[in-house]
């Protein structure tokens, strides 16, 4: 069975969207932390994409 994508329960700084991604990619959080820092700062889509996907993506059981 494949790789599922989660919410972090103990890698979670506001809602673990960042450390789920950091899992499931299988690199460090503070990296995906970055780039979502990045993406809010020059593009200003990283606040939205971030409520979204804290909407959208299940909790790890």
């Amino acid at each position: 069975m494949g790789r599922k994508l989660y919410k972090s329960s103990y890698d979670r700084k506001i809602a673990g969207v960042c450390g789920g991604i950091a899992e499931y990619l299988k690199i460090d959080s503070p990296i995906i932390r970055l780039l979502w820092a990045v993406l809010v700062i020059f593009f200003g889509t990283g606040i939205l994409a971030y409520i979204i996907a804290a909407l959208i993506i299940p909790n790890q059981a």
